[in-house]
């Protein structure tokens, strides 16, 4: 009997993914965003093997280890240092050491330093292992009640205005709920390009402080939570801000009080447009995915 339960148990681990040790080996570690509670098994213990561990700011990661009696050798790596450190670490990995790169909070690379890492040793034929944890934009996506089926996550905004409203601009008719990190104390100027440029009435969400003490969901119109904050003063903590899809009342009055069907015929009869060129200019209007219109296109035929 034990011999079965043995050689199943043998079986089994074949089956799990199984990290590289005879080369050197670079782990992507996910490490929280606030609370420490959010880590996985697999992150501590990748932590506790590893030779080395590049840290954003070892001062920030040593409080995480010491939360969790973990004693490795730290290395910094940061915005500042990484196009030389990033060389070193390539060498220590070429000579086998298992190094373990972290962020201050979230998953290495995410608006955080680590892709020149991550691109020199996939160069150098490197294995690079991610060890998927926490993360501020999916935290505050998931629980945002916006549309999650189809989104995009764009990192910071601009810190320029131009620049921000050029962007801001670039997704007004967008079908996706879009995602951005922005810095506190120009949260105020953003909302206000979001209220001018996208509408008083568009959808936001602010998540403010995912996972922290004082964790906060702002829901509501573009304007309502300008004026919201606004009240308050200062605004403080990490922010990440949600900006809904347009809805179809905030389209045009003549595009969205008819079908979808018959308004792909209208465009192509007036326009000389092909089907495809029609129903790329339907979705856009409505806001809707260009999946979604061509269903409604051939329900309507």
């Amino acid at each position: 009997m034990s011999e079965k339960i043995s050689s199943s148990a043998a079986a089994e681990a074949e089956r799990q993914p199984r990290e590289r040790e005879a080369t050197g080996c670079l782990y992507l570690v996910g490490t929280p965003i606030g609370n420490l509670e959010d880590i996985t098994l697999r992150a501590l213990r990748i932590l506790r093997e590893a030779d080395q561990i590049a840290a954003e700011d070892t001062r920030h990661t040593q409080k995480l280890l010491n939360h969790y009696e973990i004693s490795r050798p730290l290395v910094s790596y940061h915005e500042h240092n990484e196009m030389t450190k990033a060389s070193e670490l390539v060498v220590d990995l070429e000579g086998g050491a298992k190094i373990a790169l972290v962020t201050d909070a979230g998953m290495p690379g995410i608006s955080d330093p680590g892709f020149r890492l991550i691109a020199l040793a996939i160069r150098h034929h490197v294995p690079v292992v991610p060890i998927p944890g926490a993360s501020a934009f999916l935290a505050a996506l998931v629980a945002s009640g916006l549309p999650t089926d189809s989104f995009r996550f764009s990192g910071f905004l601009p810190a320029k205005s131009g620049q921000r409203r050029k962007l801001l601009e670039s997704v007004r008719e967008s079908p996706r709920t879009q995602v951005f990190y922005e810095a506190p104390h120009r949260l105020l100027e953003t909302l206000s390009d979001v209220s001018e440029l996208l509408g008083e009435a568009r959808h936001v969400v602010v998540a403010r402080e995912v996972t922290k003490i004082h964790e906060e969901f702002l829901r509501g119109r573009a304007k309502e939570i300008l004026e919201q904050l606004k009240a308050r003063g200062d605004v403080k903590g990490e922010i990440t801000l949600l900006i809904a899809k347009p809805e179809t009342q905030d389209m045009r009055p003549e595009t969205s009080t008819v079908s979808v069907a018959h308004r792909v015929r209208e465009i192509m009869a007036k326009e000389k447009a092909d089907e495809k060129a029609a129903l790329k200019k339907v979705a856009k209007e409505r806001g809707i995915g260009k999946s979604e219109a061509y269903r409604e296109w051939q329900r309507g035929k």
